[in-house]
């Protein structure tokens, strides 16, 4: 028998009545982004992943790793909700999680051979870009910060969707109701 230590947190829904989420211990489960995303276990917190809501969720980022070797940490930050989500029994629906890249994060997303050229190594983001697509997360790229950045079309990773402009991409989805969490 496997026994599950219980995390509860209180939280004050609408009616002023105090609700008890109890969620299972983040050492019992698998990952839903295994290998990224590492989780902390927590005890007595408040506003846990709520599975009555529908999350569609658009993380702007724009920063890039300190290092051209290192994983980029905002990837990764995608990567922890993800698994946050999951953990509470949260499954987004394929493309209701998605990345919009532009910026100094815009090299995140070259593929292999293009990253070699550039930074004399493979892309510490390809198995986390793979990972977060196999989750379900769709990644978006600036056509502008691909043109600024001289980065060719197809050096972009594979899935990878290219559209016009971030600020248009971040625009419709939120005009659609979507959460935009930036940073």
């Amino acid at each position: 028998m496997r026994l599950i230590k219980i995390a509860r947190a209180a939280a004050l829904c609408s009616t002023g009545v105090v609700l008890l989420a109890q969620t299972p211990a983040l050492a019992e489960d698998p990952l839903v982004v295994p290998g990224y995303g590492a989780l902390i276990p927590q005890e007595e917190v408040s506003n846990l992943p709520d599975p009555s809501l529908h999350y569609r969720v658009a993380f702007e980022v724009t920063r890039a790793a300190g290092d051209a070797a290192q994983v980029n940490p905002a990837l990764d930050r995608v990567a922890r909700f993800v698994n946050l989500l999951g953990r509470a029994g949260v499954r987004p629906a394929p493309g209701d999680i998605e990345i919009v890249i532009h910026g100094p994060a815009t090299a995140s997303i070259l593929k292999d051979g293009a990253h070699r050229v550039r930074f004399g190594r493979d892309n510490p983001n390809t198995a986390l870009i793979a990972a977060l697509r196999r989750a379900g997360v769709s990644i978006h790229i600036c056509s502008y910060a691909l043109a600024n950045q001289k980065i060719a079309r197809g050096d972009v990773a594979e899935g990878v969707i290219v559209d016009l402009a971030a600020m248009v991409t971040l625009a419709n989805l939120q005009l659609q109701g979507w959460a935009v969490i930036t940073g």
